[in-house]
């Protein structure tokens, strides 16, 4: 992989229209979610910090509790802001699936969560035990007491590896067994184990769950990338992949899905749908699918095993979950999908992937939903109610080769809504959106984390 410098380099030399992505990207906003890392907290450009008493707490510190003590951080004066998380380390979740593809190394997604505090955000390194929003207070695992007038809940979700019988994350890496979502480590371990089967082939089996999950393009772009590397091991032709879909979509924008369908077409990737993964003997390499027809089993050399997902236990077992819908079954959050207010407690604000809403569970949505969120929360406190609304934004740079990328912004309406028009052609595989992804992504995620948008 070149050097950044050596990048810069080469746009420059290459031609009007690199030179024109380059520039366009650094006047906009967003792209892909993403942002300038030179302009600050477009929430508090050019206003003077409120000034509150107000308790607030934040339960959870990945992307978006650390995004939503940065922007409050910068908006308010003399508020008691609290980060609750037991997580020392950072993880950068985009980056996973580069690690597993060996595009990046295992610390490449690592790092200190204390390095994104604002500062005078007081962190409260332990797990949250309790969220009582009748008496409007959060319980940590030691028993600590954290009375609140306002909450964010960004607890990120639960991988249920336990829904898969047979399933044992200590394998990963082991027996043809892949899982990129676990860890770094097991993202890494996924690559050796890929990479194994790149060098001989065999039967390769991708797909994903049932139900909400965070990044629904990672599934598929595991299975672009390993079809990659077997082209350029010159073991395409002793290999069968198969994409074992949720559904009879592949993606859940249709004209994506049926760009996807297209492409593994073109790709010889077989796809069966209505098949979700019930079971694995990983001794015997063999995988269990529920189907409409009944249970059925497939043999592997090698799968990449994505789990169910839920929202965690702490979520689930509060009385902040959606009661009924589609959201209800999983425990997601109930809160407005406009607004990411609690519907039932209005001093409660639910942001990132615990919130249940249709779209949103990628990191760049989580630079769309903080800033609404706190503006609402903002307007709360200042007595001057927000007109602000998510709309939906969700991004998938969805890798198709080693090199090439799509990019593809959407949002509740399964509109598509590019950042790029013009320069980047949301369907179209393309160098610029690979760059976005392996180069310019990480960087403006960080920024991101720091409240400057």
């Amino acid at each position: 992989m070149p050097s950044e410098s050596r990048f810069f380099r080469t746009l420059r030399a290459a031609g009007p229209d690199r030179r024109r992505f380059l520039t366009q990207m650094a006047s906009l906003p967003v792209a892909a979610g993403m942002l300038s890392v030179t302009q600050p907290a477009q929430s508090a450009a050019g206003q003077t910090p409120v000034k509150a008493s107000a308790r607030i707490v934040i339960a959870g510190g990945g992307a978006a509790g650390l995004t939503a003590a940065s922007h409050l951080a910068a908006r308010l004066s003399g508020a008691q802001i609290t980060v609750v998380d037991a997580k020392a380390q950072h993880h950068y979740q985009p980056g996973f699936t580069l690690v597993a593809a060996g595009i990046k190394p295992q610390g490449y997604v690592v790092s200190d969560t204390r390095d994104y505090l604002p500062k005078g955000v007081e962190w409260v390194n332990e797990a949250v035990a309790e969220i009582d929003p009748e008496g409007n207070k959060v319980v940590t695992a030691s028993g600590k007491v954290l009375p609140y007038d306002f909450l964010i809940v960004a607890t990120g979700l639960e991988l249920n590896y336990a829904a898969i019988e047979g399933m044992e994350t200590a394998r990963i890496g082991e027996d043809g067994l892949g899982s990129i979502y676990h860890s770094p480590q097991a993202a890494s371990a996924t690559w050796t184990a890929m990479s194994r089967f790149a060098d001989t082939g065999g039967v390769g089996l991708f797909g994903r769950p049932a139900g909400e999950m965070k990044c629904a393009g990672a599934p598929l772009k595991y299975a672009f990338i390993t079809d990659d590397h077997l082209r350029r091991r010159n073991q395409r032709s002793k290999a069968e992949l198969i994409y074992m879909a949720q559904s009879k979509s592949l993606f859940g924008v249709p004209i994506v899905a049926e760009k996807v369908r297209m492409l593994f077409q073109d790709r010889g990737v077989k796809v069966q749908h209505d098949h979700v993964m019930q079971s694995i003997d990983l001794g015997r390499r063999v995988a269990t699918y529920k189907t409409p027809g009944g249970t059925t089993e497939q043999g592997y050399d090698f799968i990449n095993v994505v789990p169910p997902m839920r929202a965690p236990d702490v979520v689930r077992n509060s009385p902040l979950p959606w009661t009924e819908g589609p959201f209800a079954a999983d425990g997601w959050m109930e809160v407005d999908r406009g607004s990411l207010r609690h519907k039932r407690y209005p001093n409660v604000f639910g942001v990132g992937d615990v919130a249940g809403v249709p779209k949103g569970k990628t990191a760049a949505s989580v630079k769309w939903q903080v800033p609404v969120a706190v503006a609402h929360l903002m307007g709360d406190i200042s007595g001057q109610p927000s007109t602000e609304t998510y709309n939906g934004y969700t991004s998938c740079p969805l890798i198709t080769r080693l090199g090439q990328a799509m990019l593809i912004e959407f949002d509740y309406q399964d509109n598509l809504v590019p950042s790029f028009p013009g320069v980047i052609a949301p369907l179209e595989e393309l160098w610029v959106s690979w760059v976005m992804k392996t180069m310019a992504l990480k960087p403006t995620y960080l920024s991101m984390l720091r409240g400057r948008a």
